[in-house]
């Protein structure tokens, strides 16, 4: 282990939504304040990546780009998915682009989405998954 968190970020080569989501976020985890954080970026069109998405089990597939963070668990020796507080509450911020159970977020391609995942939504899941 490395790092208390890992965010799983889902994606694929060529699409401009995922290199924006991964710059974004390599940004951000060049901060001190988020080093307790790592990256690790599953391409769904390789075996392997498309083994961790299914794996993952809560994100749409016409939804990517998507994150999903998890925590250390010493006992299963292993990254577990961060489940969410309130499941299916209103997010001021994130709104429809939050994952339902588990602490992530996947696009919103609808008018009101945008198909934007910003810094600020970014920012917000990091923060709950500390929580």
């Amino acid at each position: 282990m490395s790092a208390k968190y890992q965010i799983k970020v889902f994606g694929k080569e060529g699409c401009d939504k995922c290199h924006t989501l991964n710059q974004r976020l390599d940004k951000l985890l060049k901060k001190e304040d988020f080093n307790d954080f790592e990256k690790c970026y599953c391409d769904v069109e390789t075996t392997d990546g498309l083994v961790a998405f299914s794996e993952a089990e809560c994100i749409n597939p016409s939804r990517i780009p998507a994150m999903l963070i998890s925590r250390w668990d010493d006992e299963e020796q292993d990254y577990i998915p961060v489940e969410t507080a309130n499941p299916g509450s209103a997010d001021p911020i994130c709104k429809k682009s939050r994952l339902y159970q588990y602490v992530g977020l996947q696009t919103d391609y609808s008018p009101a989405g945008k198909g934007i995942l910003t810094p600020k939504m970014i920012q917000t899941v990091l923060a709950e998954a500390r929580q």
